[in-house]
């Protein structure tokens, strides 16, 4: 664009014509082409006219459980399919004030209730190494839209590992920011002291300018943090002479995949040679990660979709005989079955007689596994782990086994248990050509050095296989 050979509407038409031809991915269930074309000219005026902002042509993708005025909102559900929303998430609106482009919105599992996003009430999405397999979810047209080519970058979500494992299997960088860093006004609620909105793309560059942008205090979030915004972008010097890496003994042990884990100590290894200092860690009460996530996740889950009931938005069941039928008939036919899963695990988990058991004691146990964090971070400038224990697996293979499929995210949960940041970035691939990933954990708001940790390794890595960044 500099050089004036290409144009924000040439651009736009590109990529728009690339989802168009890569249709059958099925990573988008709206794409807004003609209103894309339109913001881009004003944005070609715009840098005419030298007043355009950061991300002046970014082609975006927006996950569809984020808001967009006079947009659908349909969290991939029957329940939200006609739904249009009347304001604009934060985060989307951040975006545009700076001049990105956003082409469309992205599938995901409904409600954002998965890991594979075969839970969409549209289809599945597929992974475009290999059409045969899962994107990983529930993020995961948004990160199957970058990994395509068919946009720059998209935003994404993440509850327990829904930006992070994508990423690591379709071969993209995926970054969950601090809980609190980035305002989650417009997204529609899962479990909200979990999630968190990250964007996915082709360098890590390019996740630290979407972050610059969407990051800050929110006052419409109440959950959105003070705590100044660094400039991120400057803390990409490739240079870890001296940081101090953490390796947990508890993320090498028994269910990692062996092309995975073979991955993971070559990326260790180059790391070593720069200079950075790799030491052991403990993080002692791993082991309770899953059952402690899947006990909130569902209890938060079951209280946030209670409003889906019929009578005030969303889908309404036709005909019914009485209050109580229209209630039970518009949940049942609404929800799907995975999102019903988890709602009936957590109302169970705060039920009369059972809160104490389960809900609060694992209340109890997240404090125990962010402590093992607080500790491990005493010693250490960040963790290094696997992002996910195998590469992608089939369409259809785990998705009638849910405790398979949960355990699918047992590196990624634990980031959300103490809401620290987290990045995934491919470090490799097994004998398939399927991509592995590799996550750096760091401490709160330390975006910077899990950026820089993460950029440092892409370059040493030169894996080739990337697209070309957005700069």
């Amino acid at each position: 664009m500099d050089s004036g050979t290409t144009t924000c509407e040439a651009t736009t038409q590109e990529y728009l014509a690339t989802i168009e031809r890569k249709s059958g991915l099925n990573a988008f269930l709206s794409v807004f082409g003609e209103q894309a074309l339109m913001r881009a000219r004003d944005i070609d005026r715009k840098r005419a006219e030298g007043r355009s902002g950061r991300l002046v042509g970014m082609i975006v993708g927006i996950k569809d459980a984020l808001c967009m005025k006079q947009e659908r909102v349909t969290c991939a559900s029957r329940m939200l399919e006609h739904f249009v929303s009347l304001y604009d998430a934060t985060a989307v609106a951040r975006l545009e004030q700076e001049d990105a482009i956003i082409i469309g919105k992205t599938n995901l599992d409904e409600f954002a209730m998965g890991s594979s996003t075969e839970n969409s009430a549209f289809g599945p999405v597929r992974n475009p190494v290999d059409e045969s397999r899962v994107p990983g979810g529930s993020s995961g047209g948004s990160c199957v839209a970058v990994a395509a080519g068919m946009a720059h970058t998209a935003l994404g979500t993440d509850t327990g590992g829904s930006i992070r494992q994508p990423a690591a299997f379709c071969g993209v960088v995926g970054l969950k920011p601090t809980y609190g860093r980035v305002s989650r006004y417009g997204l529609v609620a899962l479990s909200s002291s979990f999630e968190q909105i990250g964007p996915f793309a082709n360098s890590v560059a390019d996740a630290a300018r979407v972050l610059q942008v969407i990051a800050g205090h929110d006052p419409r979030d109440s959950t959105s943090a003070t705590v100044p915004v660094p400039e991120y972008e400057a803390s990409l010097t490739r240079d870890v002479r001296g940081l101090r890496i953490g390796l947990p003994r508890e993320a090498f042990t028994e269910g990692l995949n062996e092309e995975v884990h073979t991955a993971i100590e070559k990326t260790v290894d180059a790391l070593r040679r720069e200079g950075a200092i790799i030491q052991n860690v403990t993080l002692p009460h791993s082991r309770y990660t899953i059952s402690t996530y899947y006990i909130l996740m569902t209890a938060e889950a079951s209280s946030n979709l209670a409003r889906y009931d019929g009578a005030r938005y969303g889908y309404r069941a036709s005909a019914p005989r009485d209050l109580t039928e229209m209630y039970v008939r518009s949940r049942s036919e609404g929800f799907g079955a995975e999102v019903k899963r988890r709602i009936m695990l957590g109302t169970y988990v705060l039920s009369a007689g059972y809160y104490d058991a389960y809900y609060r004691k694992a209340q109890k146990v997240r404090r125990l596994i962010q402590n093992d964090f607080f500790a491990a971070f005493r010693d250490v400038d960040c963790v290094l782990m696997p992002t996910t224990p195998t590469t992608a697996f089939k369409l259809g293979e785990k998705i009638d086994d849910p405790l398979a499929m949960y355990l699918s995210d047992v590196y990624t949960v634990s980031a959300n248990l103490a809401g620290v940041p987290a990045i995934s970035i491919p470090c490799g691939a097994d004998r398939q050509g399927l991509p592995i990933g590799v996550q750096f954990i760091g401490k709160q708001f330390d975006e910077p050095t899990v950026l820089r940790v993460a950029d440092a390794v892409e370059n040493l890595l030169k894996l080739g296989s990337q697209p070309r960044s957005w700069s």
